[in-house]
């Protein structure tokens, strides 16, 4: 039980995020347009994660790497839980999109 509260929260084995872009990772913000608008990581996708359900369309290959972020952890937690149980089989928690742009940029 500890174990998959663990992966929810991205606490598991670390990501290697350049990796996984270089595979051609999506990154899905998921929070809300104002916020997203306020500053974000170049290239990503915006979808809310109140949203996400009606917007799966949009992410099409159900095999490409998609990572997941927000601002602090819920929403994005939330996303990951969406995104596989509807047959999304790479969805890694990016953690807050800030931070996550500093792992890729730096």
């Amino acid at each position: 039980m500890i174990d998959r509260i663990k992966k929810l929260f991205g606490f598991g084995a670390k990501v290697n995020y350049l990796d996984l872009i270089a595979q051609g990772a999506v990154i899905v913000d998921v929070r809300s347009k104002s916020e997203y608008l306020a500053g974000h990581i170049k290239g990503s996708m915006n979808i809310p994660v109140d949203t996400l359900r009606n917007n799966l369309f949009k992410l099409k290959d159900k095999n490409q790497p998609i990572i997941t972020c927000c601002a602090s952890g819920m929403r994005r937690a939330s996303a990951k839980s969406i995104l596989k149980s509807n047959g999304f089989m790479k969805v890694y928690n990016g953690g807050g999109w800030s931070s996550l742009k500093n792992k890729i940029t730096a």
